[in-house]
C-alpha cells in the first residue's frame, strides 16, 4: 500500500493523471514575450495560462529555460538549477508553477543529461586541468589516432553532421612542455560535450538536479536523448558508420541503448515515487527515447522506469490507413502491455510541422498543397485524440501553423543547418514565434508598440494563423481543438476504454472505445460512406455526415453501440 500522502493533493492531480492526459509543449523562446526584446519568457508563458486552460489541456511541458549560451538553443544547459535571464528568473519560475497550479495545470520541464554546455563549469575545469585528470573524467576525452594524435578517436558521427569528436588545443599543463591534445566526444553539436555517466559523479550531481526541481514543485521531467547516457565501454568503432556521413546513425548499437542506462531510469523513478509518497502528488517521467524497436522502447517503460516515452513513429508515419493502423496497433500491443500508455506526437520541436508534412512540403522546398495538409492536420487531430493514451501537443498546433519554409539562410539559427553545410534546413521552421493578435506588431508575441523584431522573423501569412482570429472562425483548427478536447473530458471511453477496430472499406479506418464511442478515418482522396450510424460529435470537416470527405475524421456515439 502507498504511504499516506504528509499533505493533501492539488485539486485534480489522482494517481496516473498522467495516462490520459493532454499536455501542451511550449518552446518558451517562442511562445509568448513579456518584456519587448522579441524572445519568449516565462512571463509570457504565465500571462498565457488561461488560454492553456481554455484550451482544455491538463498541463503544459517547458522546453529548456536553463542559463545557456544558446548554441542550442537551451539544450546546451550551463548551469541546471537557473533561469537564462532573457527567460527571467527563478522567481518568475515559482510565479509560474504557482499560477498554473491554481488552474489545475501540470507543469513538466525539460532536463539534459546526455551532454552540457562547453560553458558548463565542470567542463571549464576538464578542459584547464588536462589529459588524465579527474575533471575530464566526467567527459569523454581520449587520446586521437594517427602519427600525432591528429585523427578523432573512434569513427563515431554527430547526429548533427559531421564528426562526434572534437580536437581541443594542445598547451602546457603544469610547466611540462607541450602535450599531446585530446579529443571530447559530442554526439550534437561540438558546443555540447558528452558527460560519462559511468563516473559516479555525473550520476550524483543529476540526482540533486531532480530533487532540487521537485522540491521546487514541477509535476514531472521530460528527458532529453534518454536512450543515450551511457557509452560502451572502450568506445569502439561503429562498423557502418559510414552508411549516412551528413546525419550520424541514429542505430549506432555503442552510442545508444546501452544496457546500464535502465539502471539510472530505475534510480530516477524510485525518486519521483519518493516525491509521489510524500506529498500525495504523482511526480512523473517522459522519456524521449529515439528507437525504431518498439519492442525496446517498451523497456524503458517498464514499472519500475520511466513512465511514458514518446511514440514518434506516429509522428513519422505517412497519410495511408494501413501504415495508420500497423503504427497504432504496434503502439497499443507493446508499449500498453508494458503497463505504461502510449504517449501519441504528431508535432515537436524538431520536426516539421504536421500540416505541411501532410501537404508534401519541407524546409527550403516549398510548403506544398496546404489545403491538402490541413484537411489530413485536422483528421489527423481527430485520430490521436480519440486514441488510448495521452497526447502531446506543439505549441501553434492547435493554430493549423505549418512550417515556415523559406526563412532566409543568413537568419537560421540551427546548429544543424551549419554543421551539415547548409544541406540540411534544421528546425528554425517549426520554432517560428506564435501570432496570437493578427492586428498587432508581432502578431501580439510581444508587448504592442514594442520596437524591433522577434528572434525569427515572422511571415506576413502568420495572420491568417492568429489566436484571435481563429478564435472567432467556428470551423478553425482551434475550435476543432477546443471541441474535441472537452469531449475527450466528458465522454467516459476517452479516457478508460480499450481500443477495438472494425471493419472497413481499404483506406478507411474505424475503431470503437469502451460502449459505443466510434472514430472513424478516411485516408483516401475521395468521399467514401460512413460506415457507422450514429450521433455525430465531431468532424474535421464541416460537410461530413452520410457521407465523409476526402481526408477527414469524425467521432460518432453509435444508437446502440457497436
Amino acid at each position: 500500500m502507498p504511504a499516506e500522502p504528509s499533505c493533501p493533493p492539488l485539486p485534480g492531480s489522482t494517481r496516473d493523471w498522467w495516462r490520459n492526459a493532454v499536455i501542451y509543449q511550449v518552446y518558451v523562446r517562442s511562445f509568448a514575450d513579456s518584456d519587448g526584446d522579441g524572445i519568449g519568457d516565462l512571463d509570457g508563458v504565465r500571462a498565457r495560462l488561461p488560454y492553456l486552460r481554455s484550451l482544455g489541456v491538463d498541463g503544459l511541458w517547458l522546453n529548456p529555460f536553463y542559463p545557456s549560451p544558446q548554441h542550442d538553443h537551451g539544450y546546451d544547459v550551463s548551469d541546471y538549477r537557473g533561469v537564462q535571464p532573457e527567460y527571467g528568473t527563478l522567481e518568475s519560475f515559482d510565479r509560474l508553477i504557482r499560477d498554473a497550479h491554481r488552474l489545475d495545470l501540470k507543469v513538466i520541464i525539460d532536463v539534459v543529461p546526455n551532454h552540457c554546455s562547453i560553458e558548463h563549469p565542470w567542463f571549464v575545469e576538464a578542459l584547464a586541468a588536462g589529459p588524465g585528470s579527474p575533471a575530464r573524467a566526467r567527459f569523454h576525452f581520449a587520446d586521437g589516432q594517427g602519427e600525432y594524435g591528429e585523427l578523432p578517436p573512434n569513427n563515431w558521427r554527430s547526429i548533427f553532421g559531421g564528426s562526434a569528436w572534437q580536437r581541443v588545443p594542445a598547451r602546457s599543463w603544469g610547466g611540462e612542455g607541450i602535450e599531446r591534445s585530446q579529443w571530447y566526444l559530442h554526439t550534437f553539436a561540438a558546443e555540447q560535450p558528452d558527460f560519462n555517466w559511468r563516473h559516479p559523479d555525473v550520476s550524483s550531481y543529476f540526482e540533486d538536479v531532480l530533487r532540487y526541481w521537485l522540491d521546487r514543485g514541477v509535476d514531472g521531467l521530460r528527458i532529453d536523448v534518454a536512450h543515450g547516457l551511457h557509452k560502451a565501454d572502450g568506445l569502439p568503432d561503429h562498423e557502418h558508420a559510414d552508411h549516412d556521413e551528413l546525419t550520424g546513425d541514429p542505430v549506432n548499437p555503442h552510442a545508444w541503448n546501452q544496457p546500464e542506462v535502465h539502471e539510472v531510469w530505475r534510480s530516477w523513478r524510485a525518486i519521483a515515487d519518493e516525491y509521489t509518497r510524500r506529498t500525495g502528488r504523482e511526480r512523473v517521467l517522459v522519456g524521449e527515447v529515439g528507437l525504431l524497436d518498439t519492442e525496446q522502447l517498451a523497456q524503458y517503460q517498464r514499472p519500475d522506469e520511466l513512465h511514458q516515452t514518446f511514440y514518434f513513429e506516429f509522428l513519422r508515419a505517412e497519410w495511408d490507413d494501413e501504415a495508420l493502423y500497423d503504427v497504432i496497433d504496434r503502439g497499443l500491443g507493446t508499449i500498453a502491455r508494458s503497463g505504461s500508455s502510449v504517449a501519441w506526437v504528431l508535432n515537436n520541436h524538431d520536426m516539421p510541422r504536421s500540416v505541411t508534412r501532410y501537404a508534401g512540403g519541407a524546409p527550403g522546398a516549398g510548403p506544398g498543397d496546404l489545403d491538402l495538409g490541413l484537411a489530413r492536420a485536422r483528421a489527423a487531430a481527430l485520430l490521436m485524440l480519440a486514441l488510448p493514451g495521452s497526447s502531446y501537443l506543439y505549441q501553434g498546433e492547435e493554430l493549423g501553423l505549418p512550417e515556415v519554409t523559406d526563412l532566409p539562410e543568413h537568419l537560421l539559427t540551427d546548429p544543424m543547418f551549419h554543421r551539415s553545410g547548409g544541406v540540411r534546413r534544421g528546425r528554425d521552421g517549426c520554432r517560428v514565434p506564435l501570432p496570437w493578435r493578427a492586428a498587432h506588431d508581432t502578431f501580439g508575441f510581444s508587448p504592442n508598440g514594442t520596437p524591433g523584431t522577434t528572434w525569427l522573423p515572422q511571415p506576413d501569412w502568420f495572420a491568417e494563423h492568429a489566436a484571435d482570429q481563429l478564435l472567432v472562425s467556428g470551423d478553425s483548427m482551434l475550435h476543432l481543438y477546443r471541441e474535441a478536447l472537452a469531449l475527450r473530458h466528458r465522454i467516459p471511453a476517452l479516457t478508460s476504454g480499450d481500443l477495438r477496430w472494425l471493419p472497413t472499406e481499404p483506406g478507411v479506418l474505424a475503431f470503437t472505445r469502451g460502449d459505443g464511442f466510434v472514430c472513424v478515418v478516411n485516408c483516401l482522396p475521395r468521399p467514401v460512406c460512413n460506415p457507422v450510424d450514429g450521433a455525430l460529435l465531431i468532424a474535421s470537416d464541416p460537410e461530413a455526415g452520410d457521407k465523409l470527405p476526402p481526408n477527414s475524421a469524425v467521432w460518432i456515439l453509435p444508437p446502440d453501440g457497436t
